[in-house]
């Protein structure tokens, strides 16, 4: 060769190491799409997207999935109860008109 030999970086980051980065630090990317006709507003997308950790979720104040029916069974379960109790508080209201005024 002439002298120079061709090198390649090495000290590059691994998708493994932006990765753990990504889900350490957080990242956010938000974008909203707005379709319009003659200044008339016929479709507006807002997307919001959230990537980290649930760790670092958790400290940003992000569980929604902690209180998701679909996604947690204590969530599930706390849904079924309310639902009973519901249920119990409408019976017991259809009965209190005549526990207030007995027929006579």
């Amino acid at each position: 060769m002439s002298g120079r030999e061709l090198t390649h970086a090495t000290s590059g980051s691994s998708l493994a190491d932006i990765l753990e980065r990504v889900l350490d630090k957080g990242i956010v990317i938000a974008g909203d799409i707005k379709i319009s006709l003659a200044d008339v507003e016929l479709l507006n997308i807002k997307i919001r997207l959230i990537v980290a950790s649930v760790d670092k979720a958790k400290e940003m104040g992000i569980n929604w999935w902690e209180t998701d029916p679909n996604l947690s069974s204590k969530a599930a379960a706390a849904e079924k109860e309310h639902v009973g109790l519901q249920k119990r508080v409408e019976e017991l209201e259809a009965r209190l008109p005549q526990a207030l005024c007995p027929a006579g």
